[in-house]
């Protein structure tokens, strides 16, 4: 990020470290968030924190032996995710 700091585009930086140019652009924006420059998205404690809190969420309903998929099978990760993004 100190590079991105200096005035080196991302592009330049790509092209010499390998990652996209997307991919800086996109670490440069969450080190500003997480510094508190940007208010556009979470912070990485934020979203460490949303991440544990799903992990948690789909444990319990796991647990719940009467939940079920529309199918009738146990409901997975990315049934959850699915119904949530289509809701």
């Amino acid at each position: 990020m100190e590079l991105v700091r200096a005035e080196r585009s991302p592009e330049q930086l790509a092209k010499e470290f390998e990652p996209s140019a997307n991919a800086i652009r996109n670490w440069a924006q969450q080190a500003n968030r997480d510094k508190g420059h940007r208010s556009d998205g979470l912070t990485t404690p934020e979203r460490e924190e949303l991440r544990q809190l799903r992990s948690e969420l789909l444990s319990a309903i796991g647990a719940c032996n009467g939940w079920r998929h529309e199918s009738g099978t146990p409901a997975r990760h990315q049934d959850l995710e699915h119904r949530k993004v289509s809701e």
